[in-house]
């Protein structure tokens, strides 16, 4: 077995994507402009963006095989899924603890996302507990500021029958953009949660397919061009760890540009090889 295939063991990950003229996360607060650091002009990109990439390549790779399925799925009521659980099971929804317990089980080994990211499941009437999981991401950042632009779109069909017979021809619109921005972030696996919610070796082999492979089934034409440019692995050789991760992360160097950066050529990208005892590197991409 790889190292990083390990789940008896911890991992702490870094991974960098970048973007071209194209929105990686837009902020509802903003109008939908992409999200910024105010006071440093910082890209961010939050988890919850990220993950929800990963399931969707996770629902392409695995569709229809047992224990795959997705928890957090659009168009799906979470209290519909939890009815799933007592429903495969028989329980008894009266016997609130022992069902609880069980479904949790339940919904472990069914929902690879609750097994992998956890889910708060106590709503509703037929509640699945609490799980904490033991993949978990961080925001991303840019390296350097970004500068958000927004630019103005037309569109010569109209929504209303109303507006066309009032002679109108044309509809205006927008889109939010990012011309250039290399982002940075981290990701962390307890191997004790993993024991708990029964995350195996094909699990992890499937998160790192689908953080590789999330950018290339994720196409969209506000998104522009988003490529992931690097995945370092660092795999202790124990459940708890080595060596603190800040201390690991801090091994890769991307220093800022001095000017505006416009493409992935223009950073470099160097990772230290000089590695705490028991602390192995794989270097997945990049």
């Amino acid at each position: 077995m790889s190292t990083h295939l390990d789940p008896g063991r911890k991992h702490d990950f870094a991974f960098l994507f970048d973007v071209r003229d194209g929105n990686p996360n837009g902020d509802p607060d903003a109008g939908g402009m992409p999200r910024i650091d105010p006071e440093t002009g910082q890209g961010l990109v939050t988890d919850v963006a990220i993950k929800r990439k990963i399931r969707n390549m996770v629902a392409l790779l695995q569709e229809g095989k047992p224990g795959y399925d997705i928890y957090v799925e659009a168009g799906v009521a979470l209290n519909a899924q939890h009815e799933r659980a007592y429903a495969a099971l028989n329980l008894d929804p009266k016997q609130r603890r022992k069902s609880e317990a069980e479904a949790q089980q339940w919904m472990c080994q069914t929902f690879y996302d609750v097994r992998m990211f956890g889910a708060v499941m106590s709503t509703g009437t037929k509640p699945c507990g609490r799980v904490q999981g033991p993949m978990q991401l961080t925001f991303s950042r840019s390296v350097d500021a970004v500068l958000p632009q927004e630019h103005g779109i037309t569109r010569v069909t109209q929504t209303r029958q109303s507006d066309i017979d009032k002679g109108e021809s044309t509809e205006m619109g927008n889109k939010h953009m990012v011309p250039y921005g290399l982002y940075l972030g981290y990701g962390h696996f307890s191997a004790p949660l993993a024991r708990r919610t029964g995350v195996g070796e094909q699990d992890l082999d499937t998160f790192w397919r689908s953080l590789t492979m999330m950018f290339e089934h994720d196409r969209a034409s506000t998104r522009g061009e988003m490529a992931l440019r690097g995945l370092y692995v660092f795999s202790h050789d124990d459940a708890f760890g080595r060596a603190p991760s800040h201390e690991l992360f801090s091994r890769i160097e991307i220093p800022p540009t001095n000017g505006t950066p416009r493409s992935f050529a223009d950073y470099t990208v160097a990772v230290a090889n000089d590695l705490p005892e028991g602390v192995t590197l794989t270097r997945l991409v990049g």
